[in-house]
């Protein structure tokens, strides 16, 4: 009778250890799938980081462009009369 009491144990300890550790590895998939996938996320970093590099690429080209725009304006400047 002892023997079947202390298997009854043993099976309702590992059950309660067994849905403990699911439940852990539960919540540590959600956190992690968070992590990845969430608004503060490592995706998210990634994008940002790639839209600093195409809006930097964009900034060198328009200053660029302003320089060879202001050339022009004060060439232009320069040929009209002085009043």
């Amino acid at each position: 009778m002892a023997d079947i009491e202390n298997q009854k144990d043993i099976v309702g300890s590992s059950l309660k250890s067994f849905l403990v550790k699911i439940i852990a590895i539960l919540l540590f998939g959600t956190y992690l799938s968070i992590l990845i996938y969430g608004e503060n996320s490592w995706t998210v970093l990634k994008q940002l980081k790639e839209n600093k590099q195409i809006l930097s690429q964009k900034e060198r080209i328009l200053k660029v462009e302003n320089q060879r725009l202001q050339k022009e304006y004060f060439e232009l400047k320069q040929l009209e009369p002085k009043d």
